[in-house]
């Protein structure tokens, strides 16, 4: 099975193909836009056996990036992959033909098994997701905490941030478990999924 991914932010393009190939899926082709997605596909027609789209990068324009990635396909699957979107988002995108709804925070052997059922005919939601409320907006962040915030989105560690900001490591940390909390993520990763997709940095 050959797989593209689209995703324009470097870090999380490459740890999610890290992970899918950790899982045996080891055809997976690179971009980082819809339109180098399109480009990738015109080039190779039957190349590839399913599209992973992220929902939030350059040329998605909502789902209409959706739309011209999946006539391109010409009835191959193409799924949504978002560290962020809601249910609606989800639900919409389903009813506009994508063949599954992939949040980055998924464990990788889960990922890599609802992979292999989208492109076993499927249609892939994680269990429930589409029942739940949309999430809250995002709390207010300090001036502090969007510095540190920035450094997970670089993928810095704790000591680097720390070193830059001139604070302690352990604040850096504290800072951290603030932000999770406040972005309602699991992990300093989540966070920084979720801080790229609703554009909280630059």
């Amino acid at each position: 099975m050959r797989i593209l991914v689209a995703d324009d932010h470097d870090l999380i393009r490459e740890t999610l193909v890290m992970f899918l190939k950790a899982q045996g899926l080891s055809d997976i082709a690179e971009v980082g836009t819809v339109d180098q997605a399109e480009s990738a596909i015109a080039q190779a027609p039957d190349a590839f056996d399913l599209v992973l789209l992220d929902y939030d990068m350059p040329g998605m324009d909502g789902l209409n990036g959706l739309a011209r990635i999946r006539k391109a396909m010409q009835g191959r699957p193409v799924a949504i992959l978002s560290g962020t979107a809601s249910p609606s988002v989800a639900r919409d995108a389903i009813e506009a033909g994508a063949r599954g709804f992939l949040p980055k925070t998924m464990g990788a052997k889960s990922l890599a098994a609802a992979i292999q059922f989208i492109a076993g005919g499927d249609v892939f939601v994680p269990y429930g997701f589409l029942e739940q409320a949309d999430a809250k907006p995002t709390g207010d962040l300090t001036m502090r905490e969007m510095q540190v915030l920035r450094g997970l989105t670089e993928g810095r560690s704790n000591k680097d941030i720390a070193r830059e900001l001139d604070l302690q490591e352990v604040t850096i940390k504290l800072h951290v478990k603030t932000l999770c909390r406040k972005l309602g993520a699991r992990n300093r990763t989540q966070a920084a999924m979720i801080a790229r997709d609703r554009r909280l940095v630059n």
